[in-house]
């Protein structure tokens, strides 16, 4: 669509004040991207199933003529992590719906065959020998067959009381294998029974997750989070076990077993290094890193060579020539799509747009962007001089970059067992970026984080809001006041009642109080300054005014908050503006009144956060239309 293309059917209000109704203009696709989560082999062909885009599409690849060959797309779902092969028919399970699919690899056709409500999300899946399928659910947690032969289902139940996540799973003749979080089991079912027993070693049982599952002649190989360790263990006798240690990585994100020689080969991250482990001589031999935080989704041994699918390529390690050779599957054939953009922001020349594993650099002089990859998902972005700051999940890293997207770099990382960046806001006055997290998978306690460019220094504050995640920041006069949400890492349930807000002393370090600034909400999703005052978004769908020096709410006012009760604020030309990702309204301070700016947006953001980033000059905002991004002119 031309650069200056005026939106069609956004409805503009006037703003109360009498001024025009804002030009909307759309950029384009907000971000687009090719990226890869379920993989299999079915003959000669690799098979990969795309995340993040709708519809799913799964492309054949054919490694003899290093293109994709066919795009089949599936009726239903956002994407897909799971993959599993019966015959020539490849099985791909979605979320959102979770829903099971069968693509005939002999005609490209697509039919879903199975669901497993009330469940949205098949998150593993794995084919038995006599053509059964075994799905791990989410947030049920639970394993689900389906008979490839008579098109029924069975449902097995949660695999381990109060966990949400099947996150892998194998299977063989008599036993399913579930891997489990956010606290970490290992379950063995009795695929005819249903009885169910722990396997994991009891000095394991810290871990959070039971991630990758990978089994061959009774060799039963998982990946462990987030220590990064591999766990080998004899499915006959699972006290014969040996505990593997990937040196400084979290997670083990894929695993394939070469039976023939005794070697088990795994790809970890962040590092995105490709290990051998020999099981001979119980010595583990660094082979390769394809880039700086490849992700491994699968791995398979292929022609005595090691084929590993990563986010958007297909790569090949010889062992004997120690060679590395790769694909990127958007010039194979497999096109980027619009995909659920992550976070917005702008400079003077360009807006950038997070997604998956990359960042979308839209140029406001010509109209075009292109993408920078990233080992990661910026969850925020924040200018600061002449560099973006960005904030990624997994793993809670501080990356730098220039807005036109050249000169990534890896800082830090918050740590503090942190894993998911959620605010973000520049301290002028102490010259600080602050972070506000939440915390690893089955954990409580969120941090706040305070970087310091120059030095590439952090120091990270837990519990700065007791057993909550830092969910809103903003700044004034030397204190950070910050916003909660009552939600810890992922896979648990919230010990507290409420949000709060806190104020925490820049100099001194400490946490100066903090209290309910609005009962009963969940979550505080923004916070800004105007003129000594503070504004916050409350999931009970109300802004709430306080004044931080008699630490009191003064007024309130309501507005719209998506489903998951998260609203966002900016200040552009000194006037503040919030929206829910449908419309995007004034805040008028003087008479806490809330005026439509523009309505009708629908925008298709990842999470319940809406995106929303003024101009530096203020004369712009910029947000979602659907998957596109769109610029306000004020």
């Amino acid at each position: 669509m031309p650069f200056n293309a005026v939106v069609a059917g956004v409805m503009a209000a006037v703003l109360t004040t009498g001024a025009p109704a804002p030009v909307v203009e759309d950029l384009g696709p907000a971000s687009s991207v090719t990226s890869i989560n379920g993989s299999e082999f079915v003959g000669d062909k690799l098979y990969v199933a795309t995340g993040g885009i709708k519809p799913t599409r799964i492309g054949a690849y054919d490694p003899a003529q290093r293109k994709v060959t066919s795009i089949t797309e599936l009726p239903s779902g956002d994407g897909a992590w799971a993959t599993a092969v019966v015959g020539t028919d490849l099985y791909v399970g979605t979320y959102t719906p979770g829903d099971i699919h069968k693509v005939d690899t002999t005609t490209g056709t697509a039919t879903k065959v199975a669901d497993v409500k009330p469940d949205n999300f098949v998150w593993s899946m794995a084919a038995s020998g006599d053509g059964k399928l075994y799905a791990g659910t989410y947030p049920g947690g639970r394993v689900v067959e389906y008979d490839t032969a008579t098109g029924q289902t069975r449902d097995f139940g949660q695999a381990a009381a109060g966990e949400q996540y099947v996150r892998s799973i194998a299977v063989d003749d008599t036993t399913i294998y579930a891997g489990v979080g956010a606290h970490a089991h290992l379950i063995a079912i009795d695929r005819a029974t249903g009885a169910k027993r722990e396997i994991l070693p009891p000095e394991l049982a810290d871990r959070t997750f039971v991630a990758t599952l990978t089994l061959k002649q009774g060799l039963l190989a998982a990946g462990l989070s987030a220590t990064g360790d591999m766990l080998l263990m004899d499915t006959a006798d699972p006290s014969k076990y040996t505990v593997v240690d990937a040196p400084g990585d979290s997670y083990v994100t894929a695993i394939e077993i070469d039976a023939a020689n005794n070697d088990v080969y795994f790809g970890t991250r962040p590092s995105g290094t490709l290990y051998r482990y020999d099981r001979d001589t119980a010595e583990l031999e660094k082979l390769v890193v394809p880039y700086d935080g490849a992700y491994f989704n699968r791995i398979f041994l292929r022609g005595g060579k090691v084929v590993a699918v990563l986010t958007s390529q297909v790569v090949e390690y010889d062992p004997a020539t120690k060679e590395l050779t790769g694909v990127d599957l958007t010039q194979a054939g497999m096109p980027p799509a619009p995909e659920l953009a992550m976070a917005i922001t702008a400079t003077e020349d360009q807006v950038l747009v997070s997604g998956k594993a990359g960042i979308q650099v839209h140029d406001l002089a010509t109209g075009t962007s292109t993408r920078t990859f990233l080992p990661g998902e910026a969850k925020v972005m924040t200018p600061i001089h002449d560099q973006v700051y960005l904030s990624v999940y997994t793993l809670a890293y501080l990356f730098s970059m220039r807005p036109d997207g050249s000169d990534l770099q890896r800082l830090t990382r918050v740590g503090a067992d942190q894993n998911r960046p959620l605010a973000a806001h520049y301290d002028r006055l102490t010259r600080r970026l602050l972070v506000g997290t939440q915390p690893e998978y089955g954990l409580h306690g969120g941090a706040l984080a305070l970087y310091d460019p120059p030095k590439n220094a952090v120091e990270a504050f837990r519990d700065v809001v007791e057993n909550q995640s830092i969910s809103a920041i903003t700044s004034l006069l030397g204190t950070a006041y910050v916003g909660s949400e009552i939600y810890g890492g992922l896979g648990t349930t919230p010990i507290e009642p409420e949000a709060k807000l806190a104020a925490f002393d820049l100099r001194t370090k400490q946490v100066r109080w903090s209290l309910v600034p609005v009962p009963g909400a969940k979550r505080i999703s923004a916070l800004t300054e105007q003129r000594g005052k503070l504004y916050g978004i409350a999931s009970t769908g109300v802004v709430f005014e306080f004044d931080p020096w008699h630490k009191k709410v003064i007024r309130t006012v309501p507005v719209p908050v998506t489903g998951g009760g998260s609203g966002s604020l900016v200040e552009a030309g000194g006037k503040i503006y919030g929206s829910d990702g449908n419309q995007v309204y004034r805040l008028d301070t003087r008479t806490m009144t809330v005026s439509t700016v523009v309505s009708g947006l629908a925008a298709q953001a990842y999470g319940t956060q809406p995106l929303l980033a003024a101009s530096p000059d203020g004369s712009s905002l910029y947000a979602l239309k659907a998957r596109n991004l769109v610029r306000i002119k004020l």
